[in-house]
C-alpha cells in the first residue's frame, strides 16, 4: 500500500508516517520505481508505536525500546504489567433492583448518576451496572446500616478518592524518577529489564502496605481528638453557668426569708 493507503489503514496522518521514519521508528518502505510500498510490518508497527504512547511512553523511550533486542519479550511484558492495573478485586454486575437494594432504598436517579460519576457504578446496558470495587459498595451499605445516608456516603467517597490520586501520584513518581529514569539514562540494557519488571511488580503490594501503614496511626490520633473535643464541649454544655448559679441560690434564700 502506499503512505496514503497506510494512513487510512492505520488513523495515522502521513505527516505522522513520515516523522517516525525520519526518528527510525518505522522501516523504510520498499521502493518500486519512485513510490514507496508499505505492507503488515508497517501497519503493526505503527499501532504499536500509538499503544504505547497512550501507556505513556514517549517517542524517545519508543526509540529505546523498538531498539532493544529484547523488545518483544521484555517491553511487551512490562507492558503487560501495566495494563493489568493494581486491582485486586474482581468487579460484579447488578441489575437495577440490586442496586437498589444496596443502596438501601435511597438509589434515586441523581445518586446513581453521582455513583456512575465517581466510578462507583459502570452501566452495562439493559439496566445494569458493573460495581468496579464490590468492596467498597459493601463499605457503603455498611455506613447505611449504621445511620449515614448515601449522600454523606458518597461525599466520603470523592474525598477518598482526592487523597488516593495523590498518594498514587507519589508512589509512581517514585517509580519514575527511582527506577525507570535511571534505566533509560544507561540506554535500557537487556541485564536490567528483570529489575525493572520485578521493581513494578513490587510495587503493588508495597503502595497499598505503606498507605495503610500511615494511615492508621493518623486515623487513630484523629478519632481521638475528636472523640476528646466532643466530650469536652458535652462536660461544658452540661455545667451550669455562675451567673444561673447565683440566681438559684438568690430565689432559694427569698423563699427561705418569706417562710
Amino acid at each position: 500500500m502506499t503512505v496514503e493507503q497506510l494512513a487510512s489503514a492505520t488513523g495515522q496522518s502521513v505527516r505522522n508516517i513520515r516523522a517516525h521514519q525520519s526518528r527510525g521508528l518505522l522501516p523504510p518502505p520498499e521502493v518500486r520505481g519512485r513510490t514507496g510500498y508499505y505492507g503488515a510490518p508497517h501497519v503493526e508497527r505503527l499501532r504499536l508505536i500509538r499503544e504505547l504512547q497512550a501507556d505513556g511512553f514517549n517517542l524517545t523511550a519508543i526509540g529505546h525500546l523498538l531498539d532493544s533486542g529484547r523488545f518483544g519479550e521484555e517491553a511487551a511484558g512490562l507492558r503487560q504489567l501495566l495494563l493489568q492495573g493494581f486491582e485486586s478485586e474482581s468487579p460484579e454486575i447488578l441489575d437495577a433492583e440490586e442496586v437498589f437494594e444496596r443502596f438501601g432504598g435511597e438509589a434515586t436517579a441523581s445518586r446513581i448518576q453521582r455513583a456512575v460519576k465517581l466510578g462507583l457504578l459502570t452501566p452495562v446496558g439493559d439496566g445494569r451496572f458493573e460495581i468496579a470495587s464490590p468492596r467498597l459498595l459493601r463499605a457503603g451499605v455498611t455506613l447505611n446500616e449504621l445511620g449515614v445516608g448515601t449522600d454523606l456516603a458518597l461525599d466520603l467517597i470523592a474525598d477518598l478518592q482526592r487523597h488516593a490520586q495523590a498518594a498514587a501520584r507519589a508512589f509512581v513518581k517514585l517509580f519514575l524518577e527511582g527506577v525507570w529514569k535511571p534505566f533509560e539514562a544507561a540506554g535500557m540494557p537487556d541485564e536490567q529489564w528483570a529489575d525493572v519488571r520485578n521493581a513494578l511488580v513490587r510495587l503493588r503490594p508495597l503502595a497499598s502496605e505503606a498507605y495503610l501503614a500511615v494511615f492508621e496511626p493518623i486515623m487513630s490520633q484523629s478519632a481521638e481528638d475528636a472523640f476528646g473535643r466532643e466530650l469536652e464541649r458535652l462536660r461544658r454544655s452540661s455545667k451550669p453557668s455562675s451567673s444561673s448559679g447565683r440566681r438559684h441560690r438568690g430565689g432559694r434564700r427569698h423563699r427561705s426569708s418569706r417562710d
